[in-house]
């Protein structure tokens, strides 16, 4: 899969030797730390500045984080009128910053997108020598809520901005860094603002965000994967009413009762099979990665026609490949009764839909309320769904991820992949922007800890991802000295 590329740069060729000569693979923990570049200090002091930030939609200020950043990047010799703090909220400031490229270059720049929310964390509920608002080195990680999601690439990204700031590189386009606000929830998602009011500072030919990354398992590199497109957000409310009454009387109708049986369906409902041009790529190229009856399964899935059933089932095991083969709905919240001595009037749920590109919501919502089979239950979408079309694999972005992919990591393919979760690329892609998730920041696949206890990053995997980033944002840029 791997294609001829035209041009690295000097800068990011030296540095991706240096990364490859000291990288271990994903596994080999506890080895002798090796002492750190300055570049690499530079990374690793503004990721613990940012993680030590709560930036949570409860208690934290991504304003708070994004002034930080603007003080980094001022004391590097960005100029104040290309540096942009602002939000509709005092504390949900988004930082938006331009590098200025060769004035006769009249390209469109390239966005570095990456946000400074976190979902929430308490400390009672980590390990007890672990600080989610506390960057942990320990054990060959580094510990912290966003270490995965998504500080690592915000760090990077401020980084590499100094780096070139520093090194006198001048790029033949502009380059936009953004640092948004309201992501993982909330009411002033940072995007959708900067978009509707400073749709000039943030536009862009195509940008680099998360979404997408490096696949680890058994402490192997799988495949180094591009997202280029995802599924779409969609919640619902599911609601039993009921008249109530005296708990000492219990009725036959109870709304907990119908909530819950309701609910017991819809767990045991699984939606068809359905594969798109992402997906099929996916499993295509992954079945040249895996060995024995993975191989073979993620061949068979990647035909066309009607799959094997028993395929089918031992993919669907898996939840990362189940949540690729078919749209989703899973019950995240509760909430039931008024008072312990009576009987409930209302049982409600929340119902969180991950719908595949391409399929119509309100045909999801049909099909929910035929597996819930009780007319006395109402199903209604909470916000309306938004979907957004895939990024084109274009070759100047697809073949300068291969080259530098095989030259830190040889062997590990690139490949394709459509994002479970939702992201901010979906609003630029919406806008007319390609966005595509792609950080090389590898991580277990078994073991996913974004948005759980105890996130966390390999330490050299955070400084793997920085070489990566660093190589491709100074090779899709042109970046060349200037002296």
């Amino acid at each position: 899969m791997l294609m001829p590329m035209p041009h690295v740069t000097d800068a990011a060729r030296a540095f991706v030797t240096v990364v490859v000569v000291l990288s271990l693979a994903p596994g080999e923990r506890g080895v002798a730390a090796q002492a750190l570049e300055p570049h690499q200090q530079l990374a690793r002091d503004i990721f613990k500045e940012l993680i030590e930030i709560n930036t949570t939609h409860a208690e934290g200020d991504t304003t708070v984080a994004a002034d930080a950043m603007a003080v980094r990047l001022r004391a590097a010799g960005f100029p104040a009128a290309d540096i942009f703090v602002g939000g509709p909220h005092p504390k949900k400031g988004n930082l938006v910053v331009r590098y200025r490229g060769r004035p006769a270059a009249g390209r469109k720049p390239i966005l570095l997108l990456a946000h400074l929310d976190v979902v929430e964390a308490k400390k009672a509920d980590w390990s007890p020598d672990l600080d989610p608002f506390r960057l942990t080195e320990k054990d060959g990680y580094f510990y912290g809520r966003g270490t995965t999601d998504d500080k690592a690439m915000a760090a990077i990204f401020v980084a590499t901005f100094v780096r070139m700031k520093q090194q006198g590189l001048v790029p033949d386009r502009d380059i936009v860094l953004a640092l948004t606000a309201d992501e993982e929830g909330g009411d002033q998602n940072g995007v959708q603002w900067l978009l509707a009011n400073h749709r000039a500072r943030v536009d862009a030919e195509y940008g680099l965000n998360e979404g997408g990354g490096g696949q680890a398992k058994g402490g192997r590199r799988i495949a180094n994967t591009v997202q280029a497109s995802e599924k779409v957000y969609v919640d619902y409310t599911l609601e039993a009413t009921n008249k109530g009454g005296h708990s000492s009387l219990p009725q036959p109708e109870n709304a907990i009762y119908e909530l819950t049986a309701a609910l017991t369906r819809l767990g045991a409902f699984a939606f068809p099979v359905r594969l798109n041009e992402v997906t099929r790529a996916y499993f295509n190229a992954m079945a040249g990665v895996e060995q024995g009856p993975a191989a073979a399964d993620f061949k068979a899935i990647a035909r066309p026609g009607t799959p094997d059933p028993a395929v089918v089932a031992r993919l669907s095991a898996v939840p990362l490949y189940n949540a690729m083969l078919r749209t989703t709905c899973v019950a995240t919240m509760v909430t039931a009764g008024h008072a312990l001595n009576a009987l409930p009037q209302r049982a409600a749920a929340n119902i969180n839909c991950r719908v595949l590109p391409g399929e119509d919501p309100q045909a999801i919502q049909r099909t929910l309320v035929q597996v819930i089979a009780n007319p006395k239950l109402t199903l209604t979408p909470v916000d309306e769904a938004k979907p957004s079309p895939p990024s084109p694999l274009t070759p100047e972005i697809m073949q300068t991820i291969a080259h530098i992919t095989d030259q830190m990591w040889p062997g590990v393919p690139v490949v394709p992949f459509m994002s479970t979760g939702a992201t901010d690329g979906l609003f630029f892609r919406e806008a007319g922007i390609p966005i595509y998730g792609v950080s090389g920041l590898f991580g277990d696949m078994d073991d996913v800890r974004a948005h759980g206890r105890d996130e966390r990053i390999g330490v050299r995997e955070f400084f793997d991802g920085q070489a990566f980033l660093w190589s491709l944002v100074t090779t899709l840029s042109g970046a060349t000295s200037a002296r």
